[in-house]
């Protein structure tokens, strides 16, 4: 019997009329899927502009360098700058433009968290679309409305981080009540991708729009995400209650003897745990201080700090590098300098799908981990040094960054968070379980704001210094682990898991 609760999306009951003998269970599953996804994917493609704008906004290329545009020579394409960004400070305000929204976002996502357990996510969530997307459009017209003053900019970016925080745990929340039994890992890790998906279509039609002015490339993306907002508002269903099916269990049952292979594979995303677990009938709560304590938390934790920092600085500041960097000699438009950073989504879809299957595969997310963070640190030299050589190493490299930067960043915060969210010190304690996801993931989030913000004072002494800061993090990330590494190794052995590893060893 269909519930009557008024949270049941009013674009269904339009079609009433319309029976439809597919509309099973499956049906609705395939249908949230596809609407979170687009969803969350609009949540990043908003968030896209300001990285997209930098090299319009910020100080102009030295005029020796040579451009090439579908319009050459022409003005938006060149960069005259815009104050307050175009100065000497320019980019150190652009970074602090950064630094604006990622605070407040990283605020808000603790805040949504807590709200959206008490009210209808499906209008939390559309109201968090609408005002994100009212806040985009907002900044672009500083454009047209010719407005010059910094605190505008970063007063709107600091309500459009509230605002794109809601995103996240609405739609992590709604994916859990629809798929909590069965093994899901493969669906579940495709529909992770949303973030790099969003990331990309927000770089085309950012960069599209650029050569008509600045304002159009915030519009845009902002009228995007409010009609996708008015979509969820008419279709999405919350849980399977509202359309007459039972919920499915809790992704996590939980117990002292569930495996920790079958939980990496139920737990799929970054807050999955952290909101689902919280609402279930749980043992008492750990403290914040005792799960610090906890086996592998803390250098977890840092290692996805510095990883997080490596990840969102290029997140935000690719476009810009590659505007500002001659490749072969020659100095991209801001159109192909945008479209041309989402090479390293790419590559960050290919490695965040590659560390889950090798973990997985050898059992071990601390070597993984490790491996992927010794394999980016040649890989940002090799970048740094060559990428200009020619357009193909350029597009080669900067995809091997996004494989080996965004593997580690991926598999901590979806795998690794639900084994030591579950390992056997805690019984199995879901609330456990969520304080351990917050400490990792709020921890990361602090990095991602510093990352940014870095880079923007950084530049002004040369990218060798930003890139050496990037070395840097990843290394400190590998340093984090050591110990975690060292003990999984002596683990597998013992069990006689790793063979090969032993007999290399005794020779």
């Amino acid at each position: 019997m269909q519930s009557k609760s008024p949270a049941v999306a009013q674009g269904f009951s339009l079609l009433q009329n319309f029976k439809s003998p597919h509309r099973t269970l499956r049906f609705y599953q395939i249908l949230v899927l596809i609407i979170t996804f687009s969803a969350y994917a609009s949540f990043h493609a908003s968030r896209k502009p300001p990285s997209i704008v930098k090299s319009v906004l910020g100080p102009k290329i030295k005029p020796n360098a040579t451009i090439i545009s579908n319009q050459q020579l022409n003005l938006s394409s060149i960069g005259t700058g815009w104050a307050p960004f175009d100065g000497k400070r320019g980019t150190l305000r652009l970074g602090e433009l950064d630094l604006a929204f990622l605070s407040s976002y990283s605020i808000g996502m603790y805040l949504a968290g807590l709200i959206g357990d008490r009210i209808d996510l499906r209008l939390f969530l559309s109201f968090g679309m609408l005002g994100s997307g009212v806040f985009t459009i907002l900044f672009g017209l500083g454009y047209w409305l010719n407005i010059h003053q910094l605190g505008f900019y970063l007063a709107v970016q600091i309500v459009c981080g509230l605002f794109e925080s809601i995103g996240w745990p609405c739609v992590v929340a709604v994916v859990g009540n629809w798929f909590g039994k069965a093994k899901r890992g493969l669906i579940l890790g495709i529909w992770n991708s949303h973030t790099s998906v969003g990331n990309i279509f927000g770089s085309i039609i950012a960069s599209s729009v650029l050569e008509f002015g600045w304002g159009w490339s915030f519009v845009l993306p902002g009228l995007l995400i409010i009609f996708v907002g008015i979509f969820v508002f008419l279709f999405l269903i919350i849980k399977p209650e509202d359309v007459g099916f039972e919920i499915p269990e809790k992704v996590i049952e939980m117990n002292g003897t569930v495996d920790n292979t079958e939980n990496s594979e139920k737990i799929e995303s970054e807050g999955m745990t952290l909101l689902d677990l919280e609402s279930s009938n749980s043992s008492k709560a750990i403290s914040f201080f005792d799960a610090w304590r906890l086996p592998g938390v803390a250098p977890y934790a840092f290692c996805l700090f510095f990883s997080k920092l490596v990840a969102y600085t290029f997140l935000y500041w690719l476009p810009f590098y590659i505007r500002h960097t001659a490749v072969a000699g020659v100095h991209l438009s801001n159109k192909t300098a945008g479209i041309l950073s989402t090479i390293f989504d790419i590559g960050g879809v290919c490695g965040g799908i590659l560390a889950g299957y090798l973990s997985d595969k050898i059992e071990g997310r601390a070597v993984t981990s490790m491996a992927f963070l010794i394999l980016s640190v040649p890989s940002l030299i090799f970048y740094r040094i060559y990428g200009s050589i020619s357009m193909y190493t350029n597009l080669t490299l900067m995809l091997l960054c996004g494989l080996f930067v965004n593997g580690p960043y991926s598999l901590i915060t979806t795998a690794v968070a639900a084994d030591l969210g579950t390992q056997s010190i805690i019984k199995g304690n879901s609330r456990a379980l969520a304080t351990v996801t917050a400490i990792i993931d709020g921890t990361g989030s602090v990095g991602a704001a510093i990352g940014p913000l870095l880079a923007g004072y950084i530049s002004t002494r040369g990218w060798n210094s930003v890139f050496f800061m990037l070395i840097l993090s990843i290394s400190l990330a590998g340093l984090c682990l050591i110990r975690v590494v060292r003990s999984e190794i002596v683990s597998k052995l013992n069990e006689r898991k790793w063979l090969c590893l032993d007999r290399i060893i005794e020779h």
